[in-house]
């Protein structure tokens, strides 16, 4: 799926899959249309990659899936008007960027989801289907965990489709898989992410190519009220998904956001929605405290450079007074954690005048800074301030003689002109 991927990146290449309960006659329903998948098929998919990847699972995992009767996605959509997403709880067409920050076995998680200025057209069992593509970048510890995009169109009853993905999983920077990659048509059929009118009960499969990628997905509540980043949300879907190596996540769903909770139980690991454009913009113009924390992070990587420590020490007081003033508005709750955070470390380098760990600690208060600006600015806009700020990083990690970091700096930068159209 589109967020809560990091779980995606590391299981997904874990376990062959077995399925009972439902049977293997019920795990792959939709054919596709080059024949692919077929019902009761689990060849690997034909590209060399993903052949390859395949081949590589060892551990046999038995899954206890839903029977058929519970099943709301084994009908073949049709879809007319495919990118004109509506369903309020997977509202990706409205989306132009979310954030989502949490945590797995003490390492920091922050995820990026980016509406892309572009659409993909895939062709499925003899239909021509125009998906939008949404990106997602996952950062452990405020370096690359993976790049993804994913494919999405709406049926015309309602429900969300996912199409597939194409997936980068970075290690220290560097590309290590491409693990998770699938697309409807090519490897087998896509996947139902959200019903029209979800019920309790309800069964359906995200990812339904089994022995490659697969989830499925119990509906446990709806109609539930959940604390937004600006206040109470209504109507929002808790789910309870399967995974393909046997692990449970938990999810939740809300309208206007999307994916808005998602944890892991197993592995230590929860994610909360921080952030979503539209939905959680301010009005008003961009507050000058936020326009000083950026100049000051600035302003404290040039005194630094001048080891004029004591230019470093009054820029800091001045960053934690703005911020002060600022905190004592309306912040969404996690951008302030996120914030106090970055600013404590900061305050730590900065006692111990520690040059290279002040430098990277002022480029975590501006990457903290940026996302409190998404309120007031475009999307577009801060993403362009965020280039500038991996330029930077990259000039650090320069600095500090390391390649591999430089190559994740290198491929963040990539992504963000992908996604505000630069080439």
């Amino acid at each position: 799926m589109t967020t809560g991927t990091t779980s995606r990146a590391k299981r997904g290449r874990r376990a062959t899959l077995t399925l009972i309960g439902a049977g293997l006659a019920g795990a792959s329903l939709i054919a596709a249309s080059d024949g692919s998948s077929s019902a009761g098929s689990t060849a690997p998919p034909t590209s060399t990659e993903s052949t390859a990847s395949t081949a590589a699972l060892t551990q046999d995992t038995t899954l206890v899936t839903a029977p058929e009767s519970e099943r709301v996605d084994l009908g073949v959509p049709t879809f007319s008007n495919p990118t004109a997403i509506t369903n309020p709880r997977f509202p990706i067409a409205e989306l132009d960027q979310v954030i989502q920050l949490g945590e797995e076995a003490g390492a920091a998680l922050r995820f990026e989801v980016t509406l892309l200025p572009e659409t993909r057209v895939i062709e499925w069992n003899g239909q021509q289907v125009e998906t939008l593509v949404s990106q997602f970048i996952a950062y452990e510890n405020g370096r690359v965990l993976e790049v993804a995009v994913d494919f999405f169109a709406q049926a015309d009853d309602g429900a969300v489709w996912y199409f597939g993905e194409d997936v980068a999983n970075y290690v220290d920077g560097a590309i290590d898989n491409t693990d998770g990659t699938w697309l409807a048509g090519r490897d087998g059929p896509p996947g139902m992410i959200m019903p029209a009118e979800p019920q309790v009960g309800d069964v359906y499969r995200p990812e339904n190519i089994p022995g490659f990628v697969f989830e499925e997905v119990t509906v446990i509540a709806v109609d539930q009220t959940v604390e937004g980043p600006t206040g109470l949300v209504e109507g929002a879907v808790v789910v309870q998904e399967l995974l393909m190596d046997g692990l449970l996540e938990d999810k939740t769903f809300a309208p206007g956001y999307g994916e808005f909770f998602f944890a892991v139980e197993a592995e230590q690991e929860v994610v909360h929605m921080a952030l979503a454009l539209p939905t959680d913009a301010a009005t008003g113009a961009l507050p000058a405290e936020l326009t000083m924390l950026s100049s000051g992070a600035e302003g404290i990587a040039v005194a630094v450079a001048a080891q004029d420590w004591e230019t470093v020490s009054a820029t800091l007081e001045t960053m934690a007074t703005a911020w002060e003033t600022y905190q004592a508005g309306d912040v969404p709750p996690l951008l302030e954690a996120q914030m106090s955070d970055a600013r404590d470390v900061l305050a730590t380098t900065v006692d111990a005048q520690d040059a290279p760990a002040t430098s990277q600690a002022a480029i975590d208060v501006d990457h903290a800074t940026l996302d409190a600006q998404l309120q007031f600015r475009s999307p577009a806009d801060v993403d362009q301030d965020r280039l500038e700020l991996w330029a930077w990083q990259l000039e650090v990690d320069e600095a500090a003689g390391d390649a591999t970091l430089m190559a994740g700096d290198q491929a963040i930068i990539e992504a963000i002109r992908q996604r505000i159209g630069q080439n």
